[in-house]
């Protein structure tokens, strides 16, 4: 598959329902980001703003906040119907797991309604106890699916965890910039030994909707294909990611080799290069 083939691209995690979250501000910067998305060849968007998951113990609390979402959620959908009627705009949520038992039932925390749940863990940290934390979910009848495991503090010395994880029933989820430096050369080494294990299900934005942000999937693509993963990266990029929304298991993930850590660290220096300069700019 070329960049032209990749017209069926689903990207499962993004911010872009305009101010609610740290993602884009207002409709505006919304259409801007679609825009820049279908330029990445993605045309199915589960976007993803944050949520708390301990809203769910003050339940006027938690409807509050689900309600505040669906309104501008709806809005930037109805004008993304009108400039992109080409792309398919969906709502889950990135749950916080900050209380150890969360509850999930209520489907709008859900990727789409189905039994995908997106979760992180509080402050990029990894508190005691997570594989457990993945059982009580899976236990309930859900799948989570780990957001940025490579972004985490301490992940390049906890070498077991994304084991433990996986075993515990959770699937991986890599963001594209991660594999190109965005995030430090820590992130990026963890999330090629993610994918060089093959225990990586999806690749994804994690796009913040704002102008100078990079998407980072051209380059993440191009990546993968210099490195023979080209299997890998239809199921990464495509075949998994739609998966979610048919509300199946992901298929697994041939394992690709990494850059050499110098490579790794060039790449990652000029990734930083550019942020450094696109701030400035």
């Amino acid at each position: 598959m070329t960049l032209d083939d990749s017209m069926s691209l689903v990207d499962i995690h993004s911010h872009l329902v305009p101010g609610v979250d740290d993602g884009a501000r207002h409709v505006p910067g919304v259409l801007n980001a679609i825009e820049r998305m279908t330029h990445a060849g993605i045309r199915r968007v589960v976007t993803t703003p944050h949520i708390d998951a301990s809203l769910v113990l003050t339940p006027e609390r938690l409807e509050a906040r689900l309600d505040g979402v669906t309104q501008a959620w709806e809005q930037a959908r109805s004008a993304i119907r009108e400039e992109f009627p080409e792309v398919e705009y969906l709502r889950g949520h990135e749950v916080l797991i900050d209380i150890p038992e969360p509850d999930l039932s209520d489907s709008r925390l859900r990727l789409t309604g189905t039994s995908f749940v997106l979760i992180e863990w509080p402050r990029l940290q990894v508190p005691p106890g997570t594989p457990r934390v993945v059982r009580h979910i899976c236990d309930q009848g859900y799948r989570p699916i780990i957001a940025h495991p490579e972004r985490y503090a301490g992940m390049m010395h906890k070498t077991e965890l994304p084991h433990q994880w996986k075993e515990a029933g959770a699937r991986l989820q890599v963001n594209y910039g991660s594999l190109a430096g965005r995030y430090g050369s820590e992130a990026q080494a963890v999330a090629w030994r993610i994918l060089g294990l093959g225990l990586a299900d999806y690749l994804a934005s994690d796009f913040h909707g704002q102008s100078r942000l990079k998407i980072y999937k051209k380059e993440t693509w191009a990546e993968l294909e210099e490195r023979g993963g080209q299997e890998a990266l239809d199921l990464l990029f495509r075949v998994n990611p739609a998966r979610v929304l048919e509300d199946v298991e992901p298929l697994p993930v041939p394992a690709v080799s990494a850059p050499s850590p110098l490579l790794q660290r060039l790449r990652g220096m000029i990734v930083r290069r550019e942020r450094s300069m696109e701030r400035q700019g």
